[in-house]
């Protein structure tokens, strides 16, 4: 449903249009720094603004409503709530006759007899991943506070563990838009991805279409041993919480799908250290379903945006025929673009609640 993990466990609440939205996380130690302005940096790299996102602006200012005292957490469940504030329901009022292609409007008006919000995707809505970005900042205070090395040592899980880097370093950026590789687009100083596809951004603005992405993930100075075999695998909760973020259709971990055009002598990862550390990561810094001390890498496939401004031709359930649909409102052309923070979250929520499964 709404909620994600044992020992870090958080709740996602609210709808695009509505007053707010927000989570609660339970399972946050007692005694870590953590202020508003902890946020600020991760939440301005989810924020539009740049070409080819929409042009919704939010001031995505998070209230700390409990489970912190003295800029410390208490150990009691943390709610953070960001107060929506430039809405446009208005736009949104044609998607109960005509669901829009490839979104969740007709789904939902199945599930719960039309008593949804449909407003800007309602409780379906990309702004959503705010809150997974929030959890996402507090996973990341957890994973490199002291409390989290100081239990490692106890439980003996160090092996992998480098002294002289940040554990738990999670760091994703696109790889891919459109079809166009990051390697095609390079140039030496430019970072900004909205810049460097520019031609394929302004592309896609002129037909009225939108693109998709890839975005890949790579964790550092991970330890071996965290995970379980089969259900509680470390691959099957991170896809769980990456297939939560809207628009997601596929996850590939190391080698991903190209292992299976490989030979074994390929994709093995011989052992070179008796650390665990190999000569090659093929597999992605998991085996068995267990981490391996190596960096964990996956990667993952976004979708091109459902709300296009091309005309499309779909069921009118007002008139009982097929009609012209023409989409309002405001819409990324390339919500890719906005996804690697959130992927981020995603790794460090369940290493969050992994780890302190085991210490």
């Amino acid at each position: 449903m709404n909620t994600f993990g044992k020992n870090f466990r958080i709740s996602v609440f609210g709808e695009s249009h509505g007053a707010g939205i927000g989570v609660v996380i339970d399972g946050v130690p007692a005694g870590i720094g953590l202020s508003a302005e902890d946020f600020t940096a991760d939440l301005a790299r989810r924020k539009s603004g740049a070409r080819g996102t929409t042009a919704r602006k939010e001031d995505d200012i998070p209230e700390l409503l409990s489970g912190v005292m003295a800029g410390h957490t208490t150990g009691a469940p943390l709610a953070v709530l960001f107060r929506n504030g430039n809405t446009r329901p208005s736009d949104y009022s044609l998607f109960r006759e005509m669901p829009r292609p490839g979104h969740a409007d007709f789904v939902a008006g199945v599930k719960w007899h039309d008593w949804n919000d449909p407003r800007g995707g309602g409780h379906f809505s990309g702004r959503l991943t705010l809150a997974m970005v929030a959890a996402g900042v507090v996973a990341k205070k957890v994973l490199a506070s002291g409390y989290v090395l100081d239990r490692l040592a106890g439980a003996r899980l160090t092996a992998g563990i480098k002294d002289d880097a940040p554990m738990f370093a999670a760091e994703a950026l696109l790889t891919e838009i459109g079809g166009v590789p990051r390697e095609a687009v390079e140039r030496p100083g430019e970072t900004d991805p909205s810049v460097l596809w520019a031609s394929c951004l302004d592309g896609a603005i002129a037909d009225g279409d939108s693109l998709g992405g890839v975005v890949e993930c790579v964790v550092k100075n991970v330890p071996a041993g965290l995970g379980e075999p089969f259900f509680g695998s470390v691959e099957s909760l991170v896809s769980h919480l990456v297939f939560s973020i809207p628009g997601v259709r596929g996850i590939e971990f190391g080698d991903g799908f190209r292992a299976s055009r490989m030979k074994g002598s390929e994709h093995n990862d011989p052992i070179v250290s008796p650390d665990g550390t190999t000569s090659g990561n093929g597999a992605g810094g998991i085996n068995g379903g267990i981490t391996n001390g190596n960096p964990i890498v996956f990667r993952v496939a976004f979708k091109p945006t459902s709300s296009i401004r091309m005309t499309q031709h779909t069921w009118n359930f007002t008139d009982g025929k097929i009609a012209s649909l023409n989409i309002p409102g405001r819409h990324d052309v390339c919500f890719a673009l906005r996804t690697p923070v959130i992927v981020e979250a995603a790794a460090s929520i369940v290493l969050a609640d992994l780890l302190l499964s085991v210490i």
